[in-house]
């Protein structure tokens, strides 16, 4: 039968975007959905199936069915509401970090082809609802995701309905009524791995309690206030609040710890690991530890493609290891002529499965380049094969510098320096950083005589870059060492700032 069923309920296995909030209506009801914090949105299923319903006819009045539009509302569910409004509506969804510079939006919205860029709810609410959802296949594209790739330029990654519902409609199994749970959220909803555990967490029937900017002594106070059950962000907040004292903290009533967009050192998870616990118990309290689940995956692939999981008390499941492939998907490590390489040779990560974009939006080359013809995804990412099928990150091919769960791509940073006057030739790398995985440093050759402080690089990125993409530290350098076909050896680099 093509339906998953629970309690007599059941979500449709060829659901998508524009339907998904429709089923998952049907089946939690009037449970509550989300909580924004201070004061904001507090909703239940029907009520986000009536937004969503309303929002969708709005969209529809000023659209027609394929036209792409540009979700460009600040970090909260508004936004991931509206990306399922305009899917019903018929068209394609380009949710937007509110981060990124207005020369960086223009880029998506010429790039996309974009008719509409709704920047608020409130543009496109007032409308008759939609009643009747534009027809959709699941293998149809559901979504635009930017990303940068190795032209420096964002490109938009095509996901289907398939991949960004399909994947994880199965979490409606979840024995939601059976146990109290609430998940903190504080990722960007703009990012794939933000956008698809608010969807796991919808079908799930597990509540959101959203902030809308990670800070972290906000989460701890809220984890604690609210004894919140589940909490999933990135390697970087995870340092940032065991900074901030979260050992301090009583963090017992979280149960289930995860993470994802880099790698997670294995001693920081154990930690987080003690601070949660298995159970809490009347009259005896907190017993055991957390899960602490990591998943690897990008946008390309519209999330997850493998996963591990450390139990309780049990000192496995974490470390360098990617963990095993989640259901559906084929991982290879290959050699440059993509043969597969014997167990333990580094080679680079193919990833094959429903989540497998297909293709960059009016980008052949890159797609072609991104994608062979069999389906399988070129991951840019070095590794190689582990024990019992599982695969061993470790680097990455691409020039990506991975800033607190944000990808930083070196030649758009170096692009964007570039092009300042006195700027003649800019290399841009990564270092490690023990807060935020990675910063973006740069080296810059300029015009003779020119001061560095007197060019004032920050100021001149911050009007060209998102901030988490603007280099931390400089130097000036007469010439950049370079190999005998005249590209630059990054690797050099790494002295001068040491």
């Amino acid at each position: 039968m093509n339906l998953l069923r629970r309690a007599g309920l059941v979500v449709r296995r060829d659901a998508t975007l524009g339907t998904i909030m429709a089923d998952l209506a049907q089946i939690h009801g009037r449970r509550r959905l989300v909580e924004e914090a201070e004061g904001g949105l507090r909703i239940n299923y029907l009520q986000a199936d009536k937004r969503v319903n309303r929002w969708a006819g709005g969209i529809a009045a000023k659209v027609d069915v394929g036209d792409r539009v540009v979700v460009a509302t600040p970090n909260a569910y508004e936004m991931f509401l509206l990306t399922l409004a305009a899917s019903r509506a018929g068209a394609i969804p380009v949710p937007i970090n509110d981060r990124m510079r207005p020369d960086e939006i223009a880029h998506v919205v010429r790039d996309s082809g974009a008719t509409l860029i709704v920047r608020s709810a409130t543009e496109v609410d007032g409308f008759e609802p939609l009643r009747e959802v534009a027809p959709a296949r699941v293998d149809d594209i559901a979504a635009l995701f930017y990303t940068s790739g190795t032209t420096g330029k964002p490109k938009g990654a095509e996901l289907t309905h398939r991949a960004m519902v399909g994947n994880v409609a199965a979490a409606a199994v979840w024995p939601a009524r059976l146990h109290r749970d609430e998940a903190l959220f504080a990722l960007p909803i703009a990012h794939i791995m933000g956008f698809v555990v608010l969807m796991t967490y919808a079908c799930a029937g597990i509540p959101v309690y959203l902030l809308t900017t990670f800070r972290p002594l906000e989460v701890l106070d809220a984890i604690e206030r609210r004894r919140a059950t589940i909490f999933i962000g990135v390697p970087a907040m995870y340092r940032l609040m065991l900074e901030a004292g979260a050992e301090e903290r009583d963090l017992t009533s979280v149960r289930l710890w995860g993470s994802g967009a880099d790698v997670m050192p294995p001693e920081l998870a154990h930690r987080f690991k003690q601070m949660g616990a298995s159970v809490t118990l009347p009259m005896v309290g907190s017993m055991g530890e957390a899960i602490f689940a990591e998943g690897y995956g990008m946008v390309e692939t519209a999330g997850g493609v493998a996963a591990k999981i450390s139990p309780p008390m049990l000192a496995v499941g974490l470390g360098e290891s990617l963990g095993v492939s989640l259901p559906g998907y084929k991982l290879r490590v290959v050699d440059k002529h993509g043969s597969d390489v014997v167990p333990g040779t580094v080679g680079e990560l193919w990833v094959k499965g429903p989540g497998v974009i297909r293709g960059y939006w009016s980008a052949p080359d890159a797609t072609a380049e991104a994608v062979t013809e069999e389906g399988w995804l070129r991951t840019g990412d070095l590794a190689r094969r582990g024990p019992l099928g599982t695969v061993i990150f470790v680097g990455r091919q691409k020039e990506v510098i991975k800033h607190g769960g944000y990808s930083v791509y070196a030649l758009e940073v170096q692009h964007a320096l570039e092009a300042h006057p006195s700027v003649l030739e800019a290399a841009v790398i990564g270092l490690p950083d023990d807060r935020v995985g990675e910063i973006p440093v740069a080296a810059v050759r300029v015009d003779e005589g020119v001061d560095l402080t007197a060019l004032d690089l920050q100021a001149w990125l911050a009007e060209r870059l998102a901030d988490y993409k603007v280099p931390k530290r400089y130097v000036v350098v007469d010439e950049l060492p370079r190999t005998g076909t005249d590209k630059v050896q990054k690797h050099q680099l790494r002295e001068l700032f040491a």
